[in-house]
């Protein structure tokens, strides 16, 4: 089983991995709102490169409310207008997602900059969307757990607290947990590059330590001190950033696991 999280974007690259004969998942952010690194995606093709990169310095040291004055700023009063061609940009990204990932296979789920219902709409067949299900893979059970962090952003793809407690609630005990979020251990969320503690989930670090699960897997955070941890007896993996690497995380479970591609 081959495992990667924050594709922004990188649809023919994901298309070669899900060709292959391994399952593949997606741990979500699929969708490209803007690369940090270069400014490209959704937000520099509506309002431009520098703002993009003033809105990627504002946020990497988490101040949302420079980020509302640096949107604000740009829409200006055509806030219709802007919300409609962002809506606009999304849904030709999934499109773009369907037309690379058709004729192949695996799962997915989304992240905080994902739009959910277009995403599951856009899968083609042959994939499937999951959020707070168990699926049987190889003889394993996989609870996945999809969404983000609430903020004061309230983006389509955020989760909070509450509602994540009730999905890992649903899925119960299982062998591997799979989230886009990482749990709350600062080295597992602190971001090395932006030097910024990312966001992470209390509810998914206090499943792990009542249930236990032998892997959790885990995408967000781009570049994360530490990129594998335990938790107890729990092997915790971050798969990302395969926008960037273009690699997948294998599962295997004598070693733990391993980069692929």
């Amino acid at each position: 089983m081959l495992i990667v999280s924050d594709v922004h974007g990188a649809f023919g690259p994901l298309a070669e991995l899900a060709r292959g004969e391994e399952t593949v998942l997606v741990l979500g952010d699929l969708l490209n709102l803007m690369d940090y690194r270069t400014g490209e995606g959704i937000t520099a093709d509506i309002l431009g490169r520098d703002t993009a990169m003033r809105i990627a310095r504002a946020r990497a040291v988490g101040d949302f409310g420079a980020m509302r004055s640096i949107w604000s700023e740009a829409v200006g009063a055509d806030g219709d207008g802007f919300r409609a061609r962002f809506e606009a940009s999304a849904l030709g990204q999934y499109q773009e997602m369907r037309r690379h990932l058709e004729g192949t296979s695996g799962y997915a789920t989304f992240g905080n900059v994902d739009r959910p219902g277009q995403l599951r709409s856009h899968l083609p067949q042959g994939w499937r969307f999951v959020d707070g299900e168990v699926l049987e893979v190889d003889g394993w059970r996989i609870g996945v757990v999809g969404g983000g962090i609430s903020t004061p952003l309230h983006a389509s793809g955020e989760v909070t607290d509450e509602e994540m407690r009730r999905k890992l609630e649903a899925i119960g005990p299982v062998d591997i947990l799979c989230s886009h979020l990482p749990p709350t251990i600062r080295a597992m969320h602190y971001d090395v590059v932006t030097g910024r503690t990312e966001r992470a989930s209390q509810p998914i670090l206090e499943y792990i330590l009542e249930y236990q699960p032998g892997y959790h897997y885990y995408g967000d955070v781009h570049q994360p001190q530490a990129s594998s941890w335990r938790i107890g007896v729990t092997r915790c993996r971050n798969v990302g950033y395969f926008r960037a690497t273009e690699r997948a995380v294998r599962h295997e479970p004598r070693s733990g696991s391993t980069q692929a591609g």
